[in-house]
């Protein structure tokens, strides 16, 4: 995330910064997108849900089938689990912001494809300077290396905290790749508990 025309809040800037765009016109921008062709493809555009001031934005990879028949982020089972992951660190998903790296559906659940991600990155650039939240909780390899922008896999980045401009990253496994994996699942769960931790909000 590049953080080079963005001021931390209370810090003096040095030229004057762009106004943050309402998230109601950067939705309506991806709702009207025709940038790339999985535009051709999709049933609905998934722009986010959450809280417009949280303290805490979760970026995942992309829409699957169950999002781009919703248009949400996060439903089906691996939304039911980061539910529960969420209430581990003290939190319900009105309390945070959800959003993805794609705003369509990829066919087939495919990965994202790197112009796809360049072509998108724009609107979570613009949601990012506009809620502004204290933590990114990356999901997933695709977000935590386009936010981080590195090719360090996620494996070895989880649970740690990094920094990316003035955001604190917090990257952390994608709940779908837990929900068959006991591994993974222990992992994430312990993640969500560091995560409630640094936000004070997990309940003793």
């Amino acid at each position: 995330m590049n953080a080079n025309d963005q001021t931390a809040q209370g810090e003096p800037a040095t030229k004057a910064a762009r106004p943050r765009i309402p998230l109601d016109e950067i939705r309506a921008q991806v709702e009207q997108c025709r940038r790339c062709p999985l535009c051709d493809g999709r049933t609905n555009t998934v722009f986010g849900v959450g809280n417009p001031n949280a303290r805490v934005l979760i970026v995942g990879e992309a829409p699957g089938k169950n999002e781009d028949l919703q248009g949400e982020p996060f439903v089906g089972a691996a939304g039911k689990y980061l539910n529960e992951l969420l209430a581990i660190a003290g939190l319900v998903r009105e309390d945070v912001f959800i959003a993805n790296v794609l705003k369509c559906r990829p066919p087939s659940n495919r990965d994202p494809r790197p112009e796809e991600i360049e072509l998108c990155a724009p609107y979570l650039r613009e949601q990012t300077r506009t809620i502004n939240p204290e933590y990114i909780v990356t999901l997933g390899n695709f977000a935590t290396k386009f936010i981080l922008k590195t090719d360090v896999g996620i494996t070895r980045l989880r649970g740690t905290l990094q920094q990316a401009g003035r955001f604190r990253v917090f990257p952390i496994f994608h709940p779908a790749a837990a929900l068959y994996d006991g591994k993974k699942r222990e992992a994430l769960e312990n993640d969500f508990v560091t995560l409630g931790e640094l936000l004070g909000t997990r309940k003793a």
